[in-house]
């Protein structure tokens, strides 16, 4: 089995920060990528960031510039530093595990973000 932990969600004011962790473990499988999907209350499923084992990322617009990913291989392990947090980042934060087969992808179980004064 493929465990992934997400942590460090929780409530903030606009403007506030908040740094997200997630790690995988278990069964041992080569992962290609690691990153961050949200589902805000009525809306689809949406990429955050991801970012590849060796180093390559990806953001949504609505995140550049305000949003870092980062990895350690050694860990499994991703993060995701979110600055000048919107309400609109109000959100279920998902993290994602992909091997290099389509068969090979694995979710936790979501984090609550709430950005609200």
């Amino acid at each position: 089995q493929v465990h992934i932990v997400e942590s460090g969600g929780g409530l903030v004011q606009p403007g506030g920060s908040l740094r997200l962790s997630c790690a995988a473990s278990g069964s041992a499988f080569r992962i290609y990528a690691m990153g961050w999907y949200r589902q805000a209350p009525g809306k689809q499923r949406e990429l955050v960031a991801t970012i590849t084992t060796v180093g390559s990322t990806n953001y949504a617009d609505s995140v550049k510039g305000r949003f870092t990913i980062s990895g350690d291989n050694a860990k499994n392990t991703v993060y995701l530093q979110m600055n000048s947090l919107k309400p609109e980042d109000t959100a279920v934060y998902y993290c994602n595990a992909r091997g290099y087969l389509i068969d090979y992808n694995y979710w936790g179980q979501g984090t609550q973000v709430t950005v609200s004064s």
